[in-house]
């Protein structure tokens, strides 16, 4: 069986290079930065796709199924690691500061359930048993029970042990471009000089678009889209359920960090942390846990999202034989790990690609970008 390069060592083609490297396929991966990185490492883990109030079925039910494979697949790779992911299904709360809001939750909710999301609504009393943290004069909320996380600095480093394991090959490369004539790709070429491959998978995040050698009639529309977050240090287990309030999010952490994010913004590959981020975060923070306010902020950081203009990842085949895309995945990249990677391997290995019509990255010429509104988010 031919060899596969993967240009990226991100959740996403680690994931990849895993389920490939399980099938018996020779995989080499390639990366300008060293693996799990970038938004894979920037994430906050959050494996809930009925909150994200997805508008599009197929994307839906793409993430409804990579939920459920989500407890097999950290188990899977604990494992063959070693290394725990801490996957833990404690639910999001959705929560109302006033009555009009916890009216239009209620609306929410019913979309929630149509969804699939187990929901409860809450009042104050219920909530506050919950949470003690937060606000005490809070209207109530909405919870889901079926929603999850899991950590995905802990996910990337069990992946990259697991590869590992399997003899995945991992190569650091400055500069890296695809090598193909008009039919078909040729290998990848890089610093070193040129590396002959079969198939190439391009899992390069918001930097899918940019890569070199790729002809335009099969260059996807991908766009960075900043994202800014911080970590509070608290006493274990002092939260326990993801929180929502409107676009921002409390995520607490087994190590008793609490993650807050998060911002949305493109400004092209810019990834710094900005005051104006901070202090919309932090904001929101203390809107819904004032109690947050006497803990210490102990990290900052920002990552970059791959946007795309209609909202779904592209994933498989394209135009030119042997280039295959799984890019593109926005804010849903840690949830659609493990359906991305069975999905590319399917088509990889046996040519499966009948789950891939909606996603596939022939739908959209690229040409000019599809701007979303400029937002803290």
């Amino acid at each position: 069986m031919a060899d596969v390069a993967v240009v990226g060592a991100g959740l996403i083609g680690l994931g990849v290079a895993y389920e490939l490297a399980k099938r018996d396929v020779a995989v080499t991966v390639f990366d300008r930065d060293e693996p799990a990185r970038a938004a894979s490492w920037a994430g906050a883990g959050m494996l809930a796709p009925f909150s994200e109030e997805l508008p599009d079925a197929a994307m839906l039910a793409l993430c409804r199924e990579s939920l459920a494979m989500y407890p097999v697949f950290v188990e899977d790779v604990r494992e063959r690691s070693g290394v725990d992911a801490r996957l833990r299904r404690d639910g999001t709360l959705h929560i109302a500061l006033d009555d009009a809001r916890l009216a239009d939750l209620a609306v929410h909710a019913e979309m929630y359930r149509r969804n699939g999301g187990e929901v409860t609504m809450l009042g104050r009393g219920d909530v506050l048993a919950r949470e003690p943290l937060l606000a005490k004069d809070l209207a109530g909320a909405v919870f889901v029970a079926n929603e999850a996380q899991v950590d995905n600095r802990r996910l990337g480093r069990a992946l990259l042990a697991a590869c590992e394991s399997l003899g995945v090959r991992f190569k650091r490369v400055a500069d890296i471009a695809l090598d193909c004539d008009a039919r078909r790709v040729r290998g990848l070429r890089t610093q070193h000089g040129f590396t002959p491959v079969g198939t190439v998978v391009n899992a390069a995040g918001a930097w899918a678009g940019e890569l070199d050698g790729v002809p335009d009639d099969v260059r996807i529309p991908v766009r960075p889209v900043a994202g800014e977050m911080l970590a509070i240090a608290l006493p274990r287990k002092a939260m326990r359920a993801l929180v929502w309030l409107g676009h921002r999010y409390l995520v607490p952490r087994d190590d008793g960090r609490l993650l807050v994010g998060a911002t949305a913004v493109e400004r092209d590959f810019d990834a710094r942390v900005t005051t104006a981020g901070l202090h919309d975060l932090l904001d929101a923070a203390l809107a819904v846990a004032p109690a947050l306010a006497g803990f210490a902020v102990v990290e900052t950081w920002a990552g970059l999202r791959p946007g795309t203009p209609d909202g779904r990842p592209y994933l498989g085949a394209t135009a030119l034989e042997g280039y295959v895309v799984a890019a593109g995945h926005f804010r849903n990249g840690i949830l659609l790990a493990p359906i991305t990677a069975r999905l590319i391997a399917d088509l990889v290995v046996d040519g499966r690609d009948a789950a891939l019509g909606p996603f596939a990255a022939t739908r959209t010429a690229a040409g000019p970008r599809s701007m979303v509104a400029n937002e803290i988010a």
